[in-house]
C-alpha cells in the first residue's frame, strides 16, 4: 500500500504518514485456529472475585512452546527444551534429550551446550569437559561457555582444565559490540565482557574514500558490571553530523576485534533533509542454518535497523533464570549478527515472545505480575535504546531522530489491559500522553509511528492481539493525527 494510498483510508489525513507495522503471528495462532482465541490465565491473575484476569493471553497459558512437537518443528526450541529439564531438576532427561538430537546431527551445537551443562549439574567433570571440547572441534566458540549461564556452568569454569584453556585463548569480549543511539553528533557502543573490565571505544576519522586514518578523533570509557550482566555502554560525544567515523575496541588496554575496526556514520543534522534506508523486522527465531540473514541485510547498508519484537523467543513468564539469558546469548554469539550490528546502529523494542508469551497483555501494573519488571532488565541488559520509557512507566518505547524524520517506537505489551474488558488500553496512560504529545510537538517532516503489532483491520482475524482489540485507542491516535493536521 503507497504511503498516500494509507493517508486516504485514515478519515482524510493528507499529510505524509507511514506506519510501519510487522505481522508477528504467536505460535500456534494462524488463521484457521481463529476460534480458539480466549481468555486464559493463571490463577494469581484472577482478583476480586473479577471474571477478568488483569494479565493472561488470549491463548492456553502453559509452556507448550516447550513441547516435544515444537522442538521437532522449531530448530530454536530444542536447546530450551533441554534447559528447560535442567533448571526443572532433570539434567538427566537433558541428557536423553540431547543424545536424541546428536544422533541424527553429531555436530549440533546446542545440543552439545546443554548436555555439558547437564554433567556439571550431576557433578561429572570428566564427561563435561569432554563434551565442551566436543562442541569446541565442532565450530562452537569458547565465548559461549564464558558467557553462561554461568551459576549453571560454574563447576566447568571454575575447574583447572577449563582455566588453563581460557588462558591460552585470553577471551576478554563476550558480545557485541552493538552500536546504538546515533544522532548528529553522538552515538552509544554495547559490549558484554567476561569479567568486569574497563572497555574503552577509540573513533578514528576516516579519508575522503571512507577509509580509516590514524588520527583519533575521541576516546571514551566505561567499566562492566556483574549487575549488569557484565555489559557496558560507553558513550561517545562531540562527533561531527552525517560524518564516517571507524572505532576500534580496547579491553584492559588491548583491542579486541582483531584488527577490522567497525563503522560508525552519524546522522545529519536534525531536521535535515536526507535519503535513509532503513531495514526493519521481527520474529528472529534462531536457527543456525538461517543466520547468515544478517550478513544479507548488512548487504544493503542500512543507516539504521528497527528490531521490531520477537527478537528473542523466550516465551517463560517468570523471573528469568538460566533460560532467558541462554536465549539471548545464543544470538548474540553468532558472527554475522555482531558484524550487522558492530556497524549498524540498532533499535529494538519487545513483543509477545520476548516480554511473557504469545499473545500476552501484561496488564497496568508497574511491577505486577512480579516477573514484570525482571523481565523487562533482563531487556534492558542486552539492548542500547535511546530510553526505556520513563520513571512513572518503564518499558521500552521511545523516540529517535534521523535528519528530518522522526520515529515513535511503541512498547505495546508492557501496560496492556485485558482486551476482553471494557476500554482496554495498548499503551497505558503514561506512554499514550507522552506519544500523542510528541508527535503533536513533533517538527519533522516525516513521523514514523512503529508497533510491533499490525495496525491494519483484520491483520489476524479473530484475534484481539493487533490493535483490532483496541479500536477506540486506535481511533485515538489517528484522530489526533487528523484534528492536529500532522
Amino acid at each position: 500500500m503507497s504511503i498516500k494510498q494509507l493517508a486516504n483510508q485514515q478519515q482524510g489525513i493528507f499529510c505524509w504518514a507511514f506506519a510501519i507495522f510487522v505481522s508477528l503471528l504467536s505460535a500456534g495462532s494462524v488463521y484457521s485456529q481463529a476460534s480458539k482465541y480466549g481468555q486464559f490465565a493463571p490463577q494469581d491473575a484472577y482478583r476480586n472475585g473479577s471474571p477478568l484476569a488483569y494479565y493472561g493471553s488470549e491463548n492456553e497459558w502453559s509452556r507448550r512452546q516447550f513441547s516435544q512437537k515444537k522442538a521437532d518443528k522449531d530448530y530454536k526450541r530444542r536447546g530450551q527444551r533441554q534447559l528447560l529439564a535442567i533448571l526443572d531438576g532433570k539434567p538427566q532427561r537433558a541428557i536423553e534429550l540431547s543424545k536424541i538430537r546428536l544422533a541424527a546431527d553429531p555436530g549440533d551445537f546446542e545440543s552439545l551446550f546443554t548436555q555439558t551443562i547437564a554433567w556439571c549439574q550431576l557433578g561429572d567433570m570428566t564427561r563435561a569437559l569432554g563434551t565442551m571440547q566436543h562442541a569446541l572441534e565442532a565450530g562452537l566458540p569458547l565465548e559461549r561457555f564464558l558467557a553462561g549461564p554461568r551459576k549453571m556452568l560454574r563447576p566447568l569454569i571454575e575447574s583447572k582444565a577449563f582455566q588453563d584453556l581460557q588462558s591460552r585463548r585470553a577471551v576478554h569480549l563476550l558480545h557485541g559490540p552493538m552500536l546504538g543511539c546515533v544522532t548528529a553528533n553522538s552515538a552509544k557502543v554495547w559490549v558484554r565482557t567476561v569479567a568486569e573490565e574497563p572497555v574503552t571505544v577509540k573513533v578514528f576519522a576516516c579519508d575522503s574514500a571512507g577509509q580509516p586514518t590514524s588520527q583519533v578523533v575521541q576516546t571514551a570509557s566505561a567499566t562492566s558490571q556483574q549487575e549488569q550482566d557484565f555489559t557496558a555502554i560507553v558513550a561517545l560525544k562531540h562527533l561531527e553530523p552525517n560524518q564516517h567515523y571507524r572505532y576500534d575496541v580496547l579491553i584492559a588496554g588491548k583491542s579486541v576485534l582483531n584488527g577490522e575496526l567497525r563503522q560508525l556514520n552519524t546522522s545529519p543534522s536534525k531536521g535535515k533533509p536526507t535519503k535513509s534506508i532503513i531495514a526493519f523486522g521481527g520474529g528472529a527465531g534462531y536457527t543456525p542454518r538461517f543466520e547468515r540473514m544478517w550478513d544479507t541485510i548488512a548487504s544493503f547498508s542500512p543507516d539504521a535497523l528497527f528490531l521490531l519484537g520477537d527478537n528473542v523467543y523466550i516465551d517463560l513468564p517468570e523471573k528469568p533464570r538460566g533460560l532467558h539469558r541462554y536465549t539471548y546469548y545464543r544470538l548474540q554469539s553468532r558472527p554475522e549478527f555482531r558484524r550487522l550490528l558492530g556497524s549498524t546502529p540498532v533499535y529494538a523494542v519487545w513483543d509477545d515472545h520476548d516480554c511473557a508469551m504469545d499473545d500476552v497483555w501484561m496488564g497496568p501494573y508497574l511491577d505486577q505480575p512480579s516477573w514484570k519488571q525482571p523481565m523487562l532488565t533482563i531487556f534492558k541488559e542486552n539492548w542500547v535504546n535511546p530510553a526505556y520509557g520513563n520513571q512513572q512507566a518503564p518499558g521500552c518505547w521511545f523516540a529517535m531522530s534521523r535528519g528530518n524524520v522522526d520515529f515513535f517506537f511503541l512498547d505495546t505489551r508492557n501496560y496492556r489491559t485485558n482486551p476482553f474488558g471494557k476500554k482496554p488500553t495498548m499503551l497505558g496512560p503514561v506512554q499514550k500522553a507522552w506519544f500523542l504529545q510528541a508527535i503533536k510537538s513533533s517538527q519533522a517532516e516525516f513521523k514514523v509511528l512503529i508497533s510491533s503489532v499490525p495496525w491494519a483491520p483484520e491483520a489476524k482475524p479473530g484475534s484481539r492481539d493487533t490493535w483490532d482489540g483496541f479500536r477506540a485507542e486506535r481511533e485515538e491516535i489517528f484522530s489526533t493525527i487528523e484534528k492536529n493536521k500532522i
